[in-house]
């Protein structure tokens, strides 16, 4: 529910609180209220959700939603700064509520512990001014882009991996293109990377995710020049910046001319999340409690660690290790004859490294189920996780 212009007047706790935001023409009392009366829905309260939360909310704006289904772990802390140590376990609305409250009493914090999905997203962002994604996969963020579009709403797009990080603002209200436009279809599934398994500097979220504040604010004040029609991409590694235009597609199945997609579909379908589950859980699986007593009865199997060097090193179960990427130039140190059992983190790209082997004629092939995270978890409860 939106304000009465009688709430919407700043109080002469605010107007000190907001002076440096008064004294500037381009917002003013007028662009302060504009941002009190206002509205935003941050899709993820992790990475880029955090700095986004926290600037928003200094800033003043009146209503934040955080909608993430998820709690607080340990590997989260090294980024995601609406979250502290004494967290862990917790859910993350409500320790982003506290955060928030503790930098702005005056924010009203709406809390959704929940996952967006067809169902419940046209409900969820309908009343909301402003949408921020703060996502970390593709399902989510064709979900978001296409409800937006179906309301009209602008979405503030943000990613990062390792040490890059792009962001735009969709929105084909104006004339601009939408997520589609410049993604029209999602890569295959698995085919990249999560920062889970891929990694990511701490401090790039915290960039991203505050240039998208930057840009809701822009938004909701009516100043500036918005990244409408552009992708910011920034290289954290060489502290560079770079800005490609994006032109709206025509035929896009969303916001084009004639649009084909009116309602929202399965975007788990859409993204092959389905089938990919469907490969890592097929017939050629085996639980780590199996290998563990094959191995100790002393078994002739070759383990086959398909993970990045600096993951071995964090923890292994020994064997040979060999990069996915370096899996095909590499097949000549494995012996078809004997039973090679594959593992990496949680089961995924030992998965695909599997199709990989059968493609070239292996046959004694078998999955660990839930990777090294399974071992850890239901084997040996001492080993390092990451």
């Amino acid at each position: 529910m939106k304000p009465s212009p009688a709430e919407r007047e700043l109080s002469r706790e605010e107007v000190a609180r907001y002076s440096r935001h008064l004294l500037l023409p381009e917002v003013g009392p007028g662009g302060q209220k504009a941002l009190k009366a206002a509205s935003v829905l941050i899709v993820g309260g992790g990475g880029l959700g955090s700095p986004a939360a926290m600037y928003l909310a200094a800033a003043g704006v009146g209503t934040l939603g955080i909608a993430d289904p998820d709690v607080v772990e340990l590997t989260n802390l090294q980024r995601q700064l609406l979250h502290k140590t004494a967290d862990i376990g917790r859910p993350k609305t409500d320790s982003a509520r506290e955060t928030i409250g503790g930098i702005n009493p005056h924010v009203n914090v709406q809390r959704m512990k929940l996952r967006l999905d067809s169902g419940n997203a046209l409900e969820i962002l309908s009343p909301y001014d402003v949408i921020i994604d703060g996502s970390d996969n593709f399902p989510t963020r064709y979900l978001l882009n296409d409800a937006c579009v179906i309301l009209g709403k602008p979405n503030v797009y943000g990613s990062v991996f390792r040490f890059e990080g792009q962001v735009s603002v969709f929105n084909p209200t104006v004339g601009g293109p939408c997520y589609r436009c410049l993604y029209p279809a999602p890569p295959p599934p698995g085919l990249v990377q999560s920062c889970a398994e891929g990694g990511v500097l701490g401090v790039l979220p915290g960039i991203i995710g505050s240039l998208q504040a930057l840009e809701a604010i822009k938004l909701i004040i009516g100043q500036g020049d918005t990244l409408t029609g552009k992708l910011l991409l920034f290289d954290a590694l060489g502290t560079k910046f770079r800005e490609l235009t994006l032109n709206r597609n025509p035929d896009c199945p969303v916001c084009g001319h004639n649009p084909t997609i009116r309602t929202l579909i399965d975007y788990e379908d859409f993204c092959g999340v389905r089938a990919l589950g469907d490969q890592e859980g097929g017939g050629e699986e085996i639980t780590v409690e199996e290998l563990k007593e094959r191995l100790d009865r002393g078994e002739d199997i070759f383990i086959l660690d398909v993970r990045e060097p600096q993951e071995y090193g964090i923890c292994n179960l020994g064997g040979h290790l060999i990069p996915p990427g370096e899996l095909p130039a590499r097949i000549a140190e494995l012996d078809r004859s004997r039973e090679i059992v594959v593992y990496c983190k949680t089961g995924i790209r030992s998965a695909r490294a599997i199709e990989t082997l059968r493609q070239k004629g292996f046959t004694k092939l078998r999955n660990l189920k839930g990777g090294i995270n399974a071992w850890a978890d239901r084997i040996d409860p001492t080993m390092a996780r990451y």
